[in-house]
């Protein structure tokens, strides 16, 4: 797994402050699904203001019609309300899925802190089936500590 050297590339694309906040977000995740093979969309969704949904901010794939996610519906929805990592294996076995494509297998939803409050989370769709391991886990809760640091 590249998690290693891909550590040290995520924290020089934050710490580019003569980009946008956005672009970064955006870089990270193009260096995400270019170099892990099985990352075929990754987004960074947000908490969208005072309302109970989630706004996508940036991402890297195919686009989508889910820019904008109510709390509690979907993977993402789900971890909005839960604060917790949500790995799923197989999304057909999900009854409160929220289709992107067809050709979705997977998905993992890391939450993102600051300080102490749930404002957004990455979301990684996957082509293959049961791909993520406790180090995808791991890795994007470092993901998600680098990017909470732009966002403080």
């Amino acid at each position: 797994m590249p998690f290693d050297k891909l550590r040290p590339q995520v924290e020089d694309i934050l710490n580019t402050k003569e980009l946008s906040v956005d672009h970064r977000l955006t870089q990270v995740c193009e260096l995400l699904m270019e170099t892990i093979p099985y990352y075929d969309w990754v987004g960074f969704y947000f908490k969208n203001g005072d309302k109970e949904e989630l706004k996508l901010r940036s991402f890297a794939g195919e686009p989508t019609d889910h820019d904008i996610i109510p709390f509690g519906k979907g993977i993402c929805g789900q971890v909005a309300i839960s604060n917790e990592n949500f790995v799923v294996p197989d999304v057909k076995a999900q009854n409160n899925y929220i289709a992107c494509s067809i050709h979705v297998k997977a998905e993992i939803v890391v939450p993102l802190f600051v300080n102490g409050e749930n404002i957004g989370q990455i979301d990684i769709d996957s082509h293959t089936p049961d791909p993520f391991s406790k180090e995808d886990e791991r890795f994007l809760e470092f993901v998600n500590e680098k990017v909470a640091e732009i966002l403080e």
